[in-house]
């Protein structure tokens, strides 16, 4: 059996990319750590039962929610632009502007409900959090852009930023449809 050149080249991509995240571990619990708090507490805070039912509970799990997003918003910025990217630039530029829009949908939840604007600060939420569920697209587009690299000739250096860009914009989408449906 034959060594397929394309497999060994993305594997040795994917040590590579191995290697850089084990020189940032810190950074890498600082991130992973609160976005773990922030996709559980997330579904609580947008339910409207909870929300009605106990407003206390609401407000305290939204302020955890909002420091942990905060956390994982800056902590993806200073990856973006301090850690190697596996997409190079063109993944680098897509997470430091959503990581910015994050943190950006984040403030404007918080001044909308300290100014008792209740539907902008619940439009807000929502982009917040579809923006930081972008991960959980981003992870199947890649592993589509894997599946297929024989056929196109793609290295993981190549459409990793095209997957980011995919997937945080399929949330954002699925966001303002939600929106606007509700």
């Amino acid at each position: 059996m034959t060594k397929n050149p394309r497999n060994t080249l993305i594997c040795a991509s994917m040590r590579s990319t191995d290697r850089e995240s084990a020189h940032y571990p810190i950074l890498t619990l600082i991130h992973i750590i609160p976005a773990l708090l922030f996709m559980i507490l997330g579904p609580f805070q947008l339910s409207a039962g909870i929300r009605a039912r106990y407003p206390k509970f609401h407000r305290v799990n939204g302020r955890i929610f909002l420091a942990c997003a905060t956390i994982v918003g800056i902590s993806a910025l200073v990856m973006s632009l301090g850690v190697p990217a596996i997409g190079g630039v063109n993944q680098a530029t897509a997470t430091t502007l959503f990581a910015t829009f994050f943190l950006f949908a984040l403030r404007n939840a918080l001044r909308h409900i300290r100014r008792r604007k209740i539907g902008l600060h619940r439009q807000w939420m929502i982009r917040a959090f579809a923006t930081g569920l972008a991960v959980a697209t981003i992870r199947p587009v890649i592993g589509f852009f894997f599946a297929t690299s024989r056929i196109t000739g793609l290295t993981p250096h190549e459409f990793f930023g095209t997957a980011f860009w995919l997937g945080f914009t399929l949330q954002l989408i699925v966001a303002e449809a939600w929106i606007h449906y509700t």
